[in-house]
């Protein structure tokens, strides 16, 4: 239930309504079978069938495809301490949607995506406005990002600086 799904859902009716723009959506992952089936619901209420996607856990191979295969991800989330699904997508070049109930409100600033509120209206005007700005571009500015300060090496390199800051305070003591 943090995912917030049922928000992008009531925002991709507000799409089919207005009908601004061809879309697909598919919802990728688990969630309690209670949740995961009132999100299929949902779909059915809503008369989105026919533009929803939901295929569960997608792992490997197939998740690599279907991030290849994305114009844009959008994580709607309540809350996320990470959300490593906008890692992985911006690490594969597409650019994202983020909640502002996400950490990654720097998506805008590095040109790789729209950080807005949490609601239908917002999430719907951000895939409309994200529809129209350019996605490849963004895509590069997002993977050159995930490459640059959250690659291994970088990561390795602050772990061991953290380890090192540690060790030194612990003999100044």
């Amino acid at each position: 239930p943090k995912k917030g799904i049922e928000n992008l859902l009531s925002a991709c009716k507000l799409l089919a309504q207005k009908k601004r723009l061809s879309w697909s959506l598919t919802i990728a992952g688990t969630g309690t079978p209670h949740y995961t089936e009132g999100n299929r619901s949902t779909v059915h209420e809503l008369q989105l069938a026919k533009h929803v996607r939901m295929p569960g856990e997608v792992q490997g191979f197939s998740k690599r495809r279907l991030l290849e295969d994305s114009d844009v991800g959008v994580v709607p989330s309540y809350i996320e301490n990470f959300g490593m699904v906008v890692a992985e997508a911006l690490a594969h070049g597409v650019p994202v949607i983020a909640s502002t109930g996400t950490p990654w409100r720097h998506v805008e600033k590095c040109g790789c995506g729209l950080f807005v509120e949490n609601d239908p209206e917002s999430l719907a005007l951000a895939i409309v406005k994200i529809s129209r700005m350019p996605l490849r571009q963004m895509g590069k500015l997002g993977r050159d990002w995930m490459a640059t300060d959250f690659s291994w090496d970088r990561s390795a390199g602050k772990m061991m600086d953290t380890y090192r800051e540690l060790a030194a305070s612990r003999h100044a003591n």
